[in-house]
C-alpha cells in the first residue's frame, strides 16, 4: 500500500572530489587532501529530490546505485523498512554487501518523504529533543596542504592545530585520529594535548584498531588520569577490546566491532565496549542508529553520532539523527572542518561555540549547489580516485594489525605523489 503518494521515478548518480585543507593521515592510509564522494539523487513521482550520499565513487560506485532502478522505481520512499530488504538483505550480504548503498537511498528516501509533508526528517524520527548538536574537533597527523602549511607531525604541531581549531570554532572536546606514529610519541602528542586544552575539555584518542592489546593496556594505564571521554577502537577485534577493557577504568568505544544489531547484541551480552558510534553510512541509514540507540539507552550502553567523512548531504543526518537521540551524552565526530567547501546552497555549515544548529527546513534540509556539484565532478575527473589504505609519504607500506611498522614522526618532506598533485591542480 502507497501511504504517502509518492513513487519514486528515477535514481541518479554523481561523483564528486572535494579539496581538504590538508592530508590526513591515519592508521590505515590517508585521505589524500581531498574527499571521494557519490551524491545519490533519488527523484519521485512529482518531481521532488531526495539526496543521499556515500563514501567513494567513480564508475563502479555510481553503476552500483544505477542498478538499485529495477528495485526502486515505483517504490513508495515512505515505507524505508522494506528498503532493508529490498537492498540490504542479511541472509543476502555474504555475496553483496550493500549496507552503504540502502543508507543513502535511505536518506534521499526519508528526504524525500520530509519535503513532500513539510516536515524536516527528526520530526519523523519521533521529533527533536535538541536544537543543537555539539561537536569534537577531529585531529589528525597531517602532510603539509597545497600552500605549504598545515603539517602536524610533533607534539607543538598538534597542539598548535588543537589551539587553532578551538578558537576558530569554539570545540571544548578534542579527539586525536591516531595510530600512524610509534605509540611512545603518540602518547607524548596526548599528553601535551591535555596539558594544553586544560581540564575542562574532554579528550579521546583512537588509533583505528591498530595496537596490540598490551600496548593498549600500557597506552590507557598511562594515560587514566587525564580528562578521557573515552579510548576508541584500540585494538580490532571484540575479543581484544574486552581484555583492553578489563584493564582500565577508562571507557572503551567502538565504531569498528560493533556496526549492526548483531554485533550490538553480542556486546549486551559479553561487553566489550561502553560506548557505541553510530555512524548513519556503516550502519545502514538513520533509521538503524535510531533501532541501535534505543537498545544502547535499554542496557545503559553510551552513544556518539560517527563521522566517515561527510560533505553536507551526510552532515544532515548526522545533525537529525543527533537532535532525535535522547541519550545523546557524547559530542559528536566530524570531519567536516577540513572540507575547504562544500557542494550544499550556501557552503560550509557553520560552527557556533563548538556546536551546530539542526535543520528545520522539510527533508534533510539542504539541496545541492549545482554548480559546485559540476566543478567538484569535473576535478574528479581530472584527479580520480585514491587508495584510501596507503600513506602517500610510505609506497611500499601496508597496513598490518597490529601495527608494527609505524610511520617515522622525523620524516619532513612532503611526498612526492602529493606535490605531483599540488602542482597540477595549480595549474
Amino acid at each position: 500500500m502507497n501511504t504517502s503518494g509518492l513513487s519514486i521515478a528515477a535514481i541518479r548518480a554523481t561523483t564528486v572530489t572535494v579539496p581538504l585543507e590538508a592530508p590526513l593521515r591515519h592508521s590505515n592510509g590517508a585521505h589524500w587532501g581531498r574527499f571521494v564522494r557519490t551524491i545519490v539523487e533519488v527523484e519521485a513521482s512529482n518531481g521532488l529530490i531526495g539526496l543521499g550520499e556515500l563514501g567513494g565513487g567513480g564508475q563502479s560506485a555510481e553503476a552500483a546505485i544505477e542498478a538499485l532502478t529495477p528495485y526502486l522505481v515505483g517504490h513508495d520512499p515512505a515505507n524505508t523498512e522494506a528498503l532493508r530488504f529490498m537492498i540490504a538483505n542479511p541472509t543476502a550480504s555474504l555475496y553483496n554487501n550493500r549496507t552503504q548503498l540502502l543508507a543513502a537511498v535511505e536518506f534521499a528516501c526519508l528526504d524525500l518523504v520530509g519535503q513532500h509533508v513539510g516536515l524536516p526528517v527528526h520530526a519523523l524520527l519521533g521529533g527533536k529533543v535538541r536544537d543543537e548538536v555539539e561537536f569534537a574537533s577531529y585531529l589528525f597527523y597531517r602532510y603539509a596542504g597545497p600552500d605549504g602549511t598545515g603539517e602536524v607531525r610533533t607534539a607543538d604541531q598538534l597542539v598548535a592545530e588543537a589551539r587553532r581549531l578551538k578558537e576558530t570554532y569554539g570545540f571544548r572536546v578534542h579527539k586525536l585520529k591516531a595510530g600512524v606514529f610509534a605509540t611512545d610519541h603518540e602518547l607524548e602528542c596526548y599528553e601535551a594535548l591535555a596539558d594544553a586544552m586544560g581540564p575542562t575539555d574532554r579528550l579521546r584518542y583512537d588509533p583505528n584498531g591498530a595496537l596490540s592489546v598490551e600496548e593498549s593496556i600500557r597506552f590507557a594505564r598511562a594515560i587514566e588520569d587525564l580528562p578521557n571521554d573515552y579510548l576508541e577502537d584500540p585494538v580490532y577485534s571484540m575479543t581484544g577490546m574486552r581484555r583492553v577493557r578489563e584493564n582500565t577504568p577508562i571507557p572503551l568505544a567502538t565504531n569498528t566491532v560493533v556496526v549492526n544489531a548483531e554485533q550490538l547484541a553480542a556486546n549486551v551480552l559479553h561487553p566489550a565496549a561502553d560506548v557505541i558510534l553510530l555512524d548513519t553510512t556503516f550502519w545502514g541509514g538513520i533509521r538503524s542508529c535510531m533501532k541501535a540507540g534505543a537498545i544502547c539507552e535499554a542496557f545503559s550502553l553510551g552513544v556518539a553520532v560517527h563521522s566517515s567523512g561527510e560533505l553536507g548531504i551526510q552532515l544532515a543526518t548526522m545533525l537529525h539523527l543527533g537532535a532525535a537521540l535522547p541519550n545523546l551524552t557524547f559530542a559528536a565526530d566530524a570531519h567536516y572542518h577540513h572540507l575547504t567547501d562544500d557542494i550544499v546552497e550556501g557552503g560550509l555549515r557553520p560552527y557556533v561555540d563548538g556546536k551546530m544548529t539542526v535543520p528545520t527546513e522539510p527533508g534533510l534540509g539542504v539541496r545541492l549547489d549545482r554548480d559546485k556539484v559540476a566543478e567538484y565532478a569535473e576535478l574528479y575527473r581530472e584527479l580520480g580516485g585514491y587508495p584510501y589504505d596507503r600513506d602517500p609519504g610510505r609506497p611500499d607500506w601496508y597496513p598490518l594489525l597490529p601495527n608494527t611498522s609505524f610511520a617515522d614522526h622525523t620524516d619532513d618532506t612532503l611526498p612526492e605523489p602529493l606535490a605531483a598533485e599540488y602542482a597540477r591542480r595549480r595549474r
